[in-house]
């Protein structure tokens, strides 16, 4: 494959340099900065380029890895204008903390057919479909394991600022998700906004099934996660380390270890050759989801109580119907004051033995009557579209 490179950050950096090492070629690289460590992974003589727009044309590359160091709004444009060309971006997870952001990739890329593929590669590690299978035999009480108590996720971070927190929490989301269900409720520990606060938060999630999950950030080494299956036989656990070239640990009486090329797990993703697996791998709406999540966190520090998650559908026809809905409760309460202000004017008229203002205070239920029509017929807007376009897309 000929890749591009859109901005670089550590986990594009190993992607790039399985690429390389498997024979794949880095055709160009834009947005670079020259004091960035990670672009030590792309050779001096590729070719480069300060913007975006080589990009843009199918025959430069085959597929365009976008990461997130010194991310800025030219290249949130960037992003946006390749989604809109239809080309195949791998995106580092998460570039930005910003729900409204990915789901409006995501209504894009429904009309254009863009395939988005998120680097969110530990959900297909075999030891998470193993703890995934542990958790449904508990949850189906089977006896070898018995009854599920808890499950924690243990972050061991070094960066324990609020920005390096919710970023990785934006990731660990992705496998709470797989493993208890999307939470229906989020629940923080935490005396406000504060760094103190960041670096010791406590996340809850509850779900469908009613399994406690706990997310915990503190200070380890080497940084990692390690998720622990608490249930009536005992516990089992992952760790994940953050450096690739480590293996990962699971632990249930023995340890057992496995090491994971997520490089070449995506490049072939990217291909179209990945092998298959139990757990499906990670598309776009499952990342703006995990952003969303950890976007929810600040929200719940600040009132100081759980928020309910809603299960929203976010495309072009949703966005429609809320627009209306809001325009129709508009148009209601203008109705109201338009029959007093009618009231009043035509009160004023007839004493001052004014006939237009009487005319005029006497149109008001014409006024509304045509603007109800108006607003009806706007209901038929989506008759006109293909409003079943996004539903025959893939979900990358």
């Amino acid at each position: 494959m000929r890749l591009g490179v859109l901005g670089i950050d550590p986990r594009i950096a190993q992607v790039l340099t399985r690429a390389i090492a498997r024979g794949d070629s880095i055709a160009i690289a834009c947005d670079l900065h020259a004091d960035d460590p990670a672009a030590t992974a792309i050779a001096a003589d590729v070719p480069r380029d300060e913007s975006w727009e080589p990009l843009l044309d199918p025959g430069t590359c085959d597929a365009i890895l976008v990461g997130g160091n010194h991310w800025n709004d030219r290249r949130a444009d960037g992003v946006r204008a390749l989604v809109q060309a239809g080309r195949t971006l791998l995106l580092s997870h998460p570039l930005v903390l910003s729900m409204l952001w990915a789901y409006e990739l995501d209504m894009i890329r429904a009309d254009s057919g863009a395939r988005l593929i998120p680097l969110l590669p530990e959900r297909l590690h075999p030891f998470i479909a193993r703890l995934k299978a542990r958790i449904e035999a508990g949850l189906a009480g089977a006896a070898v394991a018995g009854p599920i108590e808890t499950i924690t996720f243990e972050r061991r971070l070094a960066d324990r600022s609020r920005t390096a927190v919710l970023a990785t929490l934006a990731r660990d989301a992705d496998l709470v998700r797989v493993l208890a269900g999307d939470p229906s409720r989020l629940s923080t520990l935490g005396g406000g906004d504060t760094e103190s606060t960041w670096g010791t938060l406590a996340v809850g999630f509850s779900g469908p099934a009613q399994l406690p999950v706990r997310w915990q950030a503190g200070r380890g080494d080497p940084p990692g996660l390690r998720i622990a299956l608490i249930h009536a036989a005992g516990s089992c656990s992952v760790d994940i380390p953050d450096d690739p070239r480590m293996p990962w640990t699971w632990t249930d009486g023995r340890d057992e270890t496995a090491l994971f090329d997520f490089g070449g797990l995506m490049l072939d993703r990217l291909a179209g050759a990945m092998p298959p697996s139990v757990i499906p791998p990670a598309a776009w709406p499952d990342a703006a989801r995990a952003v969303e999540l950890a976007e929810t966190v600040p929200r719940s520090l600040a009132r100081g109580r759980a928020i309910d998650l809603h299960q929203e559908e976010f495309s072009e026809i949703g966005t429609f119907r809320g627009t209306m809905a809001s325009l129709g409760c508009g148009l209601v309460l203008a109705a109201l004051l338009l029959l007093l202000l009618a009231t009043l004017v035509g009160g004023v008229a007839r004493a001052a033995g004014w006939p237009l203002g009487e005319r005029l205070a006497a149109a008001w239920p014409q006024i509304v009557l045509v603007s109800l029509c108006i607003f009806l017929a706007l209901q038929f807007l989506p008759l006109l579209v293909d409003a079943g376009k996004p539903s025959g897309r893939s979900r990358e």
